[in-house]
């Protein structure tokens, strides 16, 4: 049996992928790479969050996380303030701008891959979808090492 016959081995080889071509089309359109893409959308989800929580959200270090917030924030599409009820606390902020661009950065996203998520048919894309979803369910439960609190949508 081969690789591509390997779920974990699709799973991890399919995101790799996609992050590489994400990461190229927002870098050539708005100048951002997709580890800044996730850490705005994150905020998106759960905006006034620590940097601590982003990186265990998005299955990062810390230290990658405080990168990727200082260039956020030196772009003006993020800000870092005082825990109003504690001092020795950040929270971490996206601020209209970056918020506005974590939209055109989705619809970029969409647009790029739209072609191949279409050449799967819209039934076997939701199927798809579907069947993700219940994956995440299992393998994120609360817990488990690296488990998220993302809310599921249908």
């Amino acid at each position: 049996m081969g690789p591509t016959n390997q779920l974990n081995y699709l799973i991890q080889h399919l995101s790799s992928v996609l992050g590489k071509q994400a990461d190229q089309l927002l870098q050539e359109q708005l100048g951002i790479g997709v580890s800044q893409y996730r850490i705005l959308t994150a905020l998106e989800w759960t905006p006034r969050v620590q940097q601590k929580t982003i990186a265990l959200n998005l299955g990062q270090t810390e230290a990658s996380i405080s990168r990727q917030i200082g260039l956020l924030e030196a772009k003006g599409l993020l800000t870092v303030k005082r825990d109003a009820q504690n001092k020795r606390k950040h929270v971490i902020l996206p601020t209209p701008i970056g918020m506005q661009l974590t939209e055109a950065a989705t619809a970029i996203i969409r647009r790029g891959f739209g072609p191949e998520y279409a050449s799967i048919g819209d039934d076997q894309f939701q199927q798809l979808l579907n069947l993700l979803q219940q994956l995440h369910k299992v393998i994120c439960k609360k817990g488990k090492p690296g488990a998220c609190d993302h809310v599921m949508v249908a």
